[in-house]
């Protein structure tokens, strides 16, 4: 079964996400930003990390950048969730190490797609 680790600061959209990937035989784990993201993988490491831009605490790039340099979650792939879409923050979030990028609001199978291409 794929694992994914679900970072984002909307209860909503984190409901959303665990619906549609659960929906599927996929498995959400939940985290309310990047700092409870950082927390969560010192306890599970998932198959993908699907994570948002704009959260307190720790944003998106932040998030990124410590799982790519200091996690032991470092090679796991990280898809992007966000309403953002602009190429500037497409290319800085790709330089940090993230993945791919989906923007919301999303179409359920295409997310479940998308987890599946890039859990292998």
């Amino acid at each position: 079964m794929v694992k994914v680790l679900a970072v984002d600061d909307s209860r909503t959209m984190r409901d959303l996400i665990c619906a549609a990937l659960g929906d599927v035989g996929i498995d959400v784990t939940t985290a309310e930003d990047g700092l409870d993201g950082l927390e969560k993988l010192k306890l599970d490491v998932p198959d993908v990390i699907i994570s948002d831009i704009n959260m307190p605490n720790l944003d998106g790039f932040g998030f990124i950048e410590a799982v790519r340099h200091g996690s032991g979650a470092s090679a796991v792939p990280i898809l992007v969730l966000s309403t953002e879409s602009s190429m500037e923050f497409k290319m800085r979030a790709k330089s940090l190490g993230a993945t791919g990028w989906i923007v919301k609001p999303f179409d359920p199978e295409k997310l479940a797609a998308a987890v599946r291409k890039v859990a292998g």
